[in-house]
């Protein structure tokens, strides 16, 4: 059942536990007990190819190879007109008639200025082209235009060219002008129409050309707009340096040390196109992936690939690098196939890496705009292009967001082998959760959701996985004891799906999100985890030091110094198998 090698690992283990535990009162024969039962039984019933614990006990990397402004806002600081990104809602009032430009039913015909009260038609979509330069997009998806000198704006370009570019100068008032590329001003005249004559160049004053500029919503930071927010240059430093720093080594080694068996990490579709992805994307992001398995191979942690963002947005958000808050993805097959293009360079890339646990085939596709007609052959055909390259590794499929019940995933009929269902766990984002108190949070988790893991674990089907969940809630007035309450409720209950658990995520400025500041500062309690206490140890053949290595992880501080080829390396200064074996198999 196991080579001798494993046999001697475990050995080293208990020969480190065994005087520490016998002077709290354990006797050698209950020690022998549990360790033959523990050598016989460790690998039972677990999910394949992890260290430790059963099943996953992980944190998302949020907000390090997909871009999500709320965790780290100060990455768009340096925009110029960083209010007006792509996806930014705005609103035109004539100073002179105090009147709204409308595109009546979302556009298809002329713009008029002549509304008193302004709704979804008054309402327009920024497109970036530079600081100063943009596109205006309708609430049905047209774009404003304008050819020419004298020309009348119209909404009823379904594509924008050269001649839907209008320039925006701005004042600290928030009033604009707006102009043609050939320099001419737009204005409201006779009939309130706007149209592409104003003589000369306008004032502040309250004239035809002036405009003031309402922002209704900015609420996307996500990759499109920062890298179309700096331009490609800029945001090439910006994202160069946010990837070398905001995740490194050094996060492993803490999620190592406090039982942590597994990173999600969320990637969009342009990794596949690296080093040089479509723009406004910027490459770079295959090379941090690469560093992020190996780590995750040094701390014999684990890794899910997790498809964020899809061509086109799966749902709208930022975190789909959605341009403007459309989704365009259920609805083109074209970028369905692409989808799976990159779910075939992702395994393929992968799949005979030892850290990799599975591929996740799409994060929170929207219950309301991606129809399961949609989806399930998306996953079935993502299912096969990973089983081409992999037998073992976990394919991983999302949950609808919104009203869907996730049991439409089990009753799809997909596979049966290695497959998991992500669940998404949050109280938050609904009215539901904004009255409630610590208690109506807590026991809402043990009944509802409690209820719901069980059945899904109960069900002849995929495994269980609490993709995402967090410490944090509605409840304004919570204390440490409230939040290490809620914390644990989670815990206890999340511990019950069959697959694991991943806690999102691991960095956030919102100290409540950021796994890693919870820990510190003891709001999370994950339990007892047990640890290793340096001491003196023998001298091992490299065989059976790999063996330790790969079940225990490289810093593990279980011994110091140990001897490896004849060499005596300190533990805590291992940090890569290379540094042991001079390369990288593990074999």
């Amino acid at each position: 059942m196991f080579d001798g090698h494993y046999i001697v690992a475990l050995l080293i283990l208990a020969w480190t536990y065994i005087p520490f535990l016998m002077e709290l009162g354990f006797s050698k024969w209950a020690l022998a007990f549990a360790l033959s039962s523990w050598l016989l039984f460790s690998r039972a019933h677990s999910v394949e190819g992890l260290r430790g614990n059963s099943k996953v006990r992980g944190v998302n990397l949020g907000g390090w190879l997909v871009i999500e402004g709320w965790i780290k806002p100060s990455l768009f600081d340096a925009i110029p007109n960083g209010d007006m990104l792509d996806g930014t809602e705005i609103r035109f009032k004539s100073v002179l008639s105090h009147k709204y430009l409308s595109a009546e039913n979302g556009g298809g015909m002329g713009v008029t200025v002549d509304k008193d009260v302004a709704f979804s038609w008054e309402t327009f979509k920024l497109w970036r082209v530079s600081a100063s330069e943009f596109q205006f997009r309708t609430s049905q998806g047209y774009f404003l235009t304008c050819y020419g000198e004298g020309c009348s704006v119209s909404a009823t370009a379904n594509s924008p060219s050269e001649g839907e570019i209008f320039y925006i100068e701005r004042n600290n008032n928030n009033q604009v002008h707006i102009k043609l590329i050939s320099g001419t001003y737009l204005q409201i005249t006779v009939g309130n129409l706007m149209t592409a004559d104003y003589p000369g160049k306008p004032g502040w004053d309250d004239n035809a050309a002036t405009f003031e500029m309402m922002i209704v919503a900015n609420d996307l930071h996500g990759d499109y707009q920062l890298a179309n927010g700096y331009g490609h240059h800029q945001a090439k430093e910006v994202l160069k340096k946010h990837r070398n720093s905001f995740i490194t080594m050094d996060d492993f080694k803490f999620l190592y040390r406090h039982g942590i068996n597994t990173v999600r990490i969320p990637v969009g579709w342009w990794i596949a196109f690296d080093p040089d992805p479509p723009a406004p994307f910027i490459g770079g992001c295959l090379k941090a992936l690469d560093n992020a398995f190996s780590w995750a191979q040094a701390y014999n942690i684990k890794c899910i690939i997790d498809l964020h963002a899809a061509p086109g947005s799966q749902n709208g958000a930022e975190h789909s690098a959605s341009r403007d808050g459309t989704t365009g993805w259920p609805t083109s097959p074209e970028y369905v196939s692409k989808t799976l293009d990159v779910i075939d360079f992702l395994a393929s890339r992968y799949a005979r890496h030892p850290a990799l646990l599975g591929i996740e085939l799409l994060n929170e596709p929207s219950a309301s705009l991606v129809p399961m007609e949609v989806l399930v052959p998306y996953y079935k055909q993502g299912y096969e292009i990973v089983r081409k390259h992999s037998s073992t590794a976990y394919v991983i499929i999302c949950q609808r967001i919104g009203n869907a019940d996730p049991i439409e995933l089990y009753q799809a009929n997909i596979s049966s082998h290695n497959l998991v269902v992500d669940l998404h766990y949050y109280n938050l984002f609904d009215a539901y959760f904004v009255n409630m108190s610590t208690m109506d949070n807590i026991d809402f988790v043990h009944k509802s959701r409690g209820a719901q893991l069980q059945a899904l674990n109960s069900a002849n089907g995929p495994l269980v996985f609490v993709g995402e969940w967090v410490n944090e809630w509605d409840v304004t007035t919570a204390s440490q004891t409230d939040y290490q309450d809620f914390g644990r409720a989670q815990l206890e209950v999340y511990n019950a799906a069959s697959f694991g658990w991943s806690y999102w995520t691991l960095k956030n400025d919102r100290k409540h999100w950021d796994f890693e500041w919870n820990i510190r500062n003891n709001y999370l309690q994950l339990g007892k985890i047990s640890s290793f206490f340096r001491t003196s140890a023998p001298i091992l053949s490299t065989k059976s030091f790999l063996t330790a290595f790969e079940l225990f992880g490289a810093a593990n501080p279980m011994i110091s110094p140990i001897i490896a080829k004849g060499t005596a390396i300190p533990m805590a200064e291992i940090t890569t198998v290379e540094q042991i074996t001079g390369h990288g198999d593990m074999s």
